[in-house]
């Protein structure tokens, strides 16, 4: 994929994995993201536009939750607003894949301020990720 010539600033971000190899199979296989530059240590992701880099980082700390809309959603999270139809394509690819999620995609706030499909999952080092998609984009920000 390429890099879109945008003015709106793309975001670096780097998590730590257990695995570079389970890493290149999920974000790679699963999530289809192109690879970037590598080392032995670390490996570079196109995560649609924007730097995302799994670091070999063993023992890393995981485990806290918040509930939001009577789910409990992993912190830390990371992940991408999408299309409508995008979210429910990736929902799709994730199902075909076996993967097990922690929240499984689900219509959240409907009918109110927010309304948003919402999906939870882990890579395989257990970096919770949640992917989303507003069918109004407005209300990525409503209170």
């Amino acid at each position: 994929m390429s890099v879109p010539d945008s003015p709106i600033p793309r975001f670096h971000l780097a998590v730590p994995v257990d695995d570079l190899e389970a890493a290149r199979r999920f974000y790679g296989g699963v999530l289809g993201l192109e690879q970037g530059r590598s080392a032995e240590t670390w490996v570079d992701w196109n995560l649609h536009g924007h730097q995302f880099v799994t670091h070999l980082a063993p023992g890393a700390p995981r485990g806290v939750h918040n509930p939001v809309d009577g789910h409990d959603v992993p912190v830390p999270h990371f992940g991408l607003l999408l299309t409508v139809d995008a979210f429910h394509a990736l929902a799709e690819r994730l199902r075909a894949a076996g993967t097990a999620f922690v929240i499984e995609p689900y219509l959240r706030f409907a009918g109110r301020p927010g309304e948003q499909w919402t999906m939870f999952l882990h890579d395989p080092a257990g970096n919770a990720l949640e992917f989303k998609a507003f069918a109004d984009d407005t209300q990525v920000f409503a209170v």
